[in-house]
């Protein structure tokens, strides 16, 4: 079996930057098993997986370790392809996914993702966040991710953490934030219990990070950098319910997986 594969970095517009995902078109799902073992032999922070379901495509999301409910940098690679690859006609694209349905919608070079969105709640920090971080967050909060705020952005790229400590932790990843010097906010993200140690630009993230400091901020349109080694933009907007996570692709290689 032949399966087309696209690598393309999310959230950049320069090759080597933002985040790499791998994409595969199929033409129905594959075994479970089959695509995390793909995952696993991509060995990227994720794999999308879709298929064309009629006017919409169902989507699906694998570390290296497991599936997950949720990726926004994969879907945005995804869009990517379906978009500048497949040479998709319309403007929109709907995808079906286990979070439910997901649009992309294409303004010119920018992609415009509308996601579902978290509220997350305070809580005490927990003792492995702290010791896992190396720093004492200034508050912290729960959702999907735990969710740590810091003071500066110099703080946010200083940390330098304990991952067996943070996998200690019951969540899916650590979100660490602070307001930013050249954007409204930055953050990092890490999920060494997904098998990333660090995801360089975190799609999902966001739609916990975008209702906080838009509150916290009184602002609906955020701009954004996740400053990790490989660093990505992305451009936001709070609609309430739902978020938009916006940013640019950029295509690294297209070849065939032989299984």
């Amino acid at each position: 079996m032949k399966i087309p594969i696209f690598q393309v970095d999310a959230f950049t517009s320069k090759l080597f930057r933002g985040n790499p995902a791998a994409v595969c078109p199929l033409e129905e799902w594959l075994p479970e098993e089959t695509m995390q073992e793909i995952g696993a032999e991509n060995n990227l922070s994720e794999t999308a997986f879709f298929v064309r379901k009629g006017k919409t495509f169902g989507i699906r999301w694998f570390t290296p370790t497991m599936e997950v409910d949720l990726c926004g940098h994969a879907t945005l690679a995804s869009a990517h392809v379906i978009f500048n690859h497949l040479k998709y006609p319309r403007r929109q694209i709907t995808f079906q996914s286990k979070s439910g349905e997901l649009r992309v919608q294409r303004r010119e070079d920018i992609l415009h993702m509308d996601f579902p969105a978290f509220d997350p709640v305070p809580v005490v920090a927990p003792a492995a966040l702290i010791k896992g971080l190396r720093r004492k967050p200034l508050e912290v909060f729960k959702g999907r991710d735990i969710l740590s705020v810091f003071e500066t952005e110099a703080e946010i790229v200083a940390l330098n953490p304990n991952f067996a400590e943070l996998n200690k932790l019951d969540c899916l990843g650590v979100i660490a934030t602070a307001r930013g010097k050249r954007s409204d906010f930055v953050s990092r993200f890490f999920a060494p219990r997904a098998g990333i140690n660090e995801d360089p630009v975190t799609g999902s993230a966001h739609s916990l990070l975008i209702p906080f400091w838009s509150k916290r901020l009184n602002k609906n349109k955020l701009h954004a950098y996740q400053v990790s080694k490989r660093s990505g933009e992305l451009f936001c907007e709070y609609l309430g319910d739902r978020v938009l996570i916006a940013g640019r692709a950029v295509t690294f290689f297209v070849g065939t997986i032989k299984i």
